[in-house]
């Protein structure tokens, strides 16, 4: 939710701002409402006001025996217009409510405007991987291996689901643990949470209301609204640890991590660059997480980055970090990275990382403030990154790591996990 002063006294930023997303605000329509609402509230206050001045001098002339019914007539007469003006402002608040509700967050000067297609590298990171023979795609390489069962996930789940078999699913608890001890290691606490979550989880992560159509919804509300709904990142119910809560300044930093499966309606095709584990319904994540002061969390952001991209380069991947424009960055962001790994079959990088600062959008709709040793309370500010995203990693592994005779080499800092140095044909050939 963006800062209603700041819309107030500088209403052409922020048009101009929102205008980079290619979002059109009518500023004029808002600031117009704004003014009544303001207006409708201080009269309601007011009226409140003479009721309660009414009722005591009601129930003073009583205790002295004196006549009543004069101010009886003008005590139902503050109450209808009362009545009528809070019914106004409902109208209002909810209208005024509305429309900062689909606002989306303002970016960092920095952040380039327009789609993807203006997104910019910020570094690359070692060299793509060159053959003396022909490669075989991920997709190949995994069903020789035995390491994912594509047809019977499919078969238990319908598609856009995968099975990790053998030692895939090894290599995949072997990344999942591997993160998990970095992050122990760098003073990250470890959280598990619900993997469902309420619509106020996803309002305050700021999915909500206009993406709720996109998550895997178990039950709806009565207003139709997701009422209870599948987590599609981590990141929606770290955010709301501390939702409606007051931090001490001497918490913060507060780092958290978390291991989840992420559900998702958007999925993959028959192509190959959406075949096999790229695209899924369900995945497997793990998610960093912060709540910092707003002075600090321009160097949260790069620390976030930082980790995110050891995570990577000590897998043995070649990859590079990109800078999002202005279209291709989340409602919710104000500035992202995107850590992406390449992918030989397809000759391009796909994202496996995704480091965002937030600001203080997220903490103004989840009301998530810190107390400063001097002064009044603050939003915070958050920030996330996945650390990492499994589903792309198995792939750029497979394709970047493929030996010539079919079998792939384990990173070695997996190896204490998975009791190999090599991913071998499956002695018995899986297909239903």
């Amino acid at each position: 939710m963006l800062d209603i002063t700041l819309i107030r006294t500088n209403p052409e930023y922020v048009q101009e701002a929102l205008a980079k997303r290619a979002v059109h605000f009518d500023i004029d329509a808002f600031l117009a409402l704004d003014t009544e609402l303001r207006e409708v509230r201080s009269q309601v206050e007011r009226l409140r006001g003479d009721r309660r001045a009414v009722s005591g001098k009601i129930a003073q002339r009583q205790r002295a025996g004196e006549a009543v019914e004069d101010l009886r007539t003008k005590a139902r007469t503050v109450t209808e217009r009362l009545t009528a003006a809070e019914q106004r402002l409902a109208e209002l608040d909810q209208a005024h409510r509305a429309f900062l509700d689909w606002l989306p967050n303002l970016l960092d000067d920095e952040v380039p405007a327009g789609g993807k297609e203006n997104n910019e590298v910020v570094r690359t990171v070692g060299q793509p991987a060159r053959f003396t023979f022909e490669p075989r795609d991920h997709v190949e390489l995994a069903g020789t291996l035995g390491l994912v069962d594509y047809q019977r996930g499919a078969k238990l789940a319908g598609s856009g689901f995968w099975i990790y078999r053998g030692q895939g699913a090894q290599l995949e608890w072997a990344l999942l643990n591997y993160f998990t001890e970095t992050h122990l290691r760098d003073g990250y606490e470890f959280v598990l949470p619900p993997h469902l979550l309420t619509y106020s989880a996803g309002y305050t992560a700021g999915q909500f209301p206009k993406f709720a159509d996109e998550v895997f919804t178990v039950r709806h509300g009565e207003d139709g609204r997701p009422e209870q709904f599948l987590l599609p990142t981590a990141e929606t119910a770290l955010v709301n640890l501390h939702r409606d809560e007051t931090l001490a300044d001497n918490e913060l930093p507060k780092r958290y991590f978390a291991y989840t499966p992420s559900y998702r309606k958007e999925a993959g095709g028959y192509r190959t660059a959406e075949r096999g584990t790229l695209r899924g319904h369900q995945f497997n994540k793990v998610e960093m997480f912060q709540f910092t002061r707003p002075g600090d969390s321009a160097a949260a952001h790069e620390e976030l980055l930082v980790k995110a991209e050891e995570l990577v380069d000590s897998l043995g991947l070649h990859y590079r970090v990109t800078r999002l424009a202005a279209q291709d960055t989340t409602a919710a962001m104000a500035k992202t990275y995107d850590v992406e790994v390449w992918l030989p079959s397809l000759d391009t990088y796909v994202e496996v990382s995704s480091v965002s600062n937030a600001r203080d959008y997220q903490a103004r709709r989840g009301n998530i403030r810190y107390r400063p040793r001097h002064g009044k309370t603050e939003y915070v500010h958050t920030l996330n990154a996945s650390g990492l995203a499994t589903s792309r990693l198995l792939p750029a592994i497979l394709e970047q790591h493929q030996k010539p005779d079919g079998t792939v080499l384990v990173p070695e800092v997996l190896r204490k996990w998975m009791a190999c140095d090599f991913l071998t044909p499956a002695a018995e050939v899986r297909s239903p």
